[in-house]
Order: structure tokens, then C-alpha cells, then sequence
């Protein structure tokens, strides 16, 4: 109810009422960020990947360190063995475990990295 003196109510428009609109299209990432069925099977997805990787690092890790003990216990003449002057369980204990750590864990990122893309780009397409 309008009373004489307040202003008149005007309805405003767009000029393209008629334009058509383009479908939306469900993208992987629209049914991850909705927490959808689908989204819940790409990130179960993702994480069984990364899972696999990581556990195949530290088997690997485990299988080359776990082998310098038992290197010692079988062959004991590699306890009293002198590398440069060192004896060789300090050489493999202080010089040679830090360069297979690191190439461990450069291989992990490498590959994390890789399988992070490969989902990216999956999900970016879906």
C-alpha cells in the first residue's frame, strides 16, 4: 500500500531474459568439493595411490637399511674391514645411509608429485 507522496516501486530487468544459459556440467571437482558419492571414490582413489607409493618407499628403505645389520651378522669379517682408514660399519652407518635416504625421499616426492598431477588433470576433465 502506497501512499500518494512515497516513490513509485520500479521492477528491474536484464535486457537477455531470453539468452540461454549453459548446462551445468558436474566436474570431479564439483563432486568432490559436494562430497558426493563420486567424490568420495576420487579421493579414496587419491589416497590408495599415495598409500601404495609410500608404502613401497619404506618397504624399499626398510629392505636396504634393514640389510647393513644383517650384512654384519653374516659376513663378520665386514666388522674389522678399514675403508680409508675407517672402519666399514662406520662408513655405511655415517656416510653411505644419508645418500640412499635421500634418493628414498626424492623418489617419493618425484612420484607424490606425479600422482597428485595425474589427478588433478583426471578430475580437472570429469
Amino acid at each position: 500500500m502506497s501512499t500518494p507522496d512515497s516513490p513509485r516501486r520500479v521492477r528491474v530487468t536484464s535486457p537477455r531474459r531470453t539468452a540461454t544459459r549453459r548446462p551445468v556440467i558436474p566436474t570431479g571437482t564439483r563432486e568432490i568439493d559436494e562430497q558426493t558419492r563420486l567424490g568420495e571414490i576420487y579421493m579414496h582413489s587419491l589416497i590408495q595411490s599415495q598409500l601404495r607409493l609410500t608404502l613401497a618407499v619404506i618397504a624399499g628403505a626398510v629392505v636396504i637399511l634393514g640389510g647393513i645389520p644383517l650384512l654384519f651378522a653374516l659376513v663378520p669379517a665386514t666388522r674389522t674391514l678399514s675403508v680409508l682408514g675407517l672402519p666399514l660399519p662406520w662408513v655405511i652407518l655415517g656416510i653411505v645411509v644419508y645418500p640412499v635416504v635421500y634418493v628414498a625421499a626424492r623418489l617419493y616426492v618425484r612420484n607424490a608429485e606425479r600422482i597428485e598431477a595425474e589427478f588433478t588433470e583426471f578430475v580437472g576433465r570429469q
